[in-house]
């Protein structure tokens, strides 16, 4: 009776072996779950945007404080000049906020521009005059829109406190340099890009008399 007890379980121990590794043949390798690529902060919840915010924000400074210095002596009209300083002014103390939030957060920050911030920076770096005040109305306004948007993604929701308080800061300094911008009137605001096309809505219920209820 032993004898057979014992085989059955051995038997049993050898099906629980085999199917263990057919699961795990046939079974697609794991990855990485979301929640691996957030950190848990006393302010909340910190993720990918938020994370990405921090650095492009910190990227648009790199780029636009130059930039902005530079209308002092290659622009032709006053209000680029006046708008360049202005832009300078503002990244600057933008920048040092972006520093210490990043610093509080453990975000690690880039020390320049993107690939595409820089091929900007090289062709007003060749410009003067009408063509320069051409070209810095219009590249920076159709940047301070794509940040924008990416700035006000992560305002509408973020999880953490910090970037909350963080991000209504930016937004409204990009809402004050669009405005800005365009007051040079050279936007050309056919080349920025449409709106997003508004998804499809149900229509909405049609009220009710209570004048007609029974």
């Amino acid at each position: 009776m032993h004898r057979l007890l014992r085989g059955e379980v051995l038997m049993f121990g050898a099906f629980a072996v085999a199917a263990a590794v057919a699961i795990l043949l046939v079974m697609p390798p794991m990855t990485t779950p979301v929640s691996a690529q957030w950190t848990v902060l006393p302010s909340g919840p910190l993720g990918p945007a938020d994370h990405d915010l921090l650095v492009k924000v910190r990227q648009a400074g790199l780029w636009e404080i130059p930039v902005g210095r530079w209308t002092a002596e290659r622009a032709e009209s006053q209000r680029v000049k006046e708008v360049g300083e202005h832009l300078v002014e503002d990244h600057t103390k933008l920048d040092a906020v972006t520093r210490q939030y990043a610093a509080r957060l453990g975000v690690a920050l880039p020390d320049e521009p993107s690939p595409e911030q820089q091929s900007w920076m090289a062709q007003l770096a060749a410009e003067s005059g009408p063509a320069f005040d051409r070209d810095f109305a219009n590249l920076l306004r159709a940047a301070h829109g794509k940040v924008f948007s990416v700035v006000a993604g992560v305002r509408a929701g973020t999880r953490n406190s910090e970037i909350r308080k963080f991000s209504q800061h930016a937004v409204n300094v990009v809402m004050k340099h669009m405005t800005l911008l365009e007051s040079t009137g050279l936007v050309d605001y056919d080349q920025l890009p449409e709106p997003p096309t508004p998804s499809a809505t149900p229509p909405a219920p049609a009220a009710v008399d209570p004048r007609r209820q029974p």
